[in-house]
């Protein structure tokens, strides 16, 4: 997987969606400044499904708020879908955040007194879309992950599954171009954390792009891609095996 943003698939030439080119990321902490990314190059393509993996310190986290636009590089250049983020000002950043990617939390964030439906919803008031077009698109999240028969019910009327898929199926209703899940199966036992893998895993085959951060070897087995961090540097990137 080449990093400099472009991949010659079937003699057509496809740019990435997301490519990052020599990103560095500098804390000055005393008299030692702090290195989080140290020349990270890398590249993914769209409708790839990649995890990212690294022991704690290792830079993942810092990889993961940069590409989600919650913060901006040091030095170096990051492309989102052909454009250039690496220096936009906070105004722009929300923007892109809202339209373009959709996040998933270890925590899921979800309103408590608010239904199922309505917790999805919440991207579309912040965007300024119609009423009645927010449901629709709601309901249609909803019915992607799997939940269109608990629409009206409220998070503590849910499992802990079944709350990611809430929060899944709001990170979705915006129709972003990425989907980023930070630990999405931190909160859930064996049997919902698989449940929700095998969501993600049908959302990667419908076509979406996914990039997972996680610090279980066999969550990250469920991507096709395992990106891997050490000391602030992209160290190993592969296929999983099957």
């Amino acid at each position: 997987m080449p990093a400099g943003g472009t991949l010659i698939a079937g003699g057509r030439r496809q740019q990435a969606l997301v490519s990052f080119d020599n990103i560095w990321k500098t804390y000055p902490t005393g008299a030692e400044p702090v290195h989080a990314l140290r020349g990270v190059s890398v590249a993914v393509m769209p409708g790839e499904y990649i995890s990212i993996v690294g022991p704690s310190g290792s830079g993942k986290s810092t990889f993961m708020h940069i590409l989600g636009c919650l913060d901006t590089p040091t030095s170096g250049r990051y492309l989102l879908a052909g454009t250039d983020v690496s220096r936009m000002d906070e105004v722009n950043l929300a923007e892109v955040r809202n339209r373009r990617i959709g996040f998933v939390f270890q925590q899921f964030h979800l309103l408590p007194r608010l239904s199922a439906w309505r917790n999805v919803e919440l991207p579309l008031i912040y965007a300024g879309v119609p009423r009645h077009e927010r449901k629709a698109r709601a309901l249609a999240a909803l019915e992607q992950v799997g939940l269109s028969n608990r629409l009206e019910h409220r998070p503590n009327q849910l499992s802990g599954g079944q709350q990611q898929r809430v929060a899944v199926a709001r990170a979705l209703v915006t129709e972003p171009d990425l989907l980023l899940a930070d630990e999405p199966t931190g909160n859930l036992d064996s049997r919902s954390s698989a449940d929700v893998l095998a969501m993600l895993d049908g959302l990667h085959r419908a076509g979406r792009t996914i990039v997972l951060i996680t610090h279980e070897n066999d969550v990250a087995q469920a991507a096709e891609r395992v990106m891997r961090f050490r000391d602030g540097r992209f160290i190993d990137d592969g296929e999983v095996a099957a």
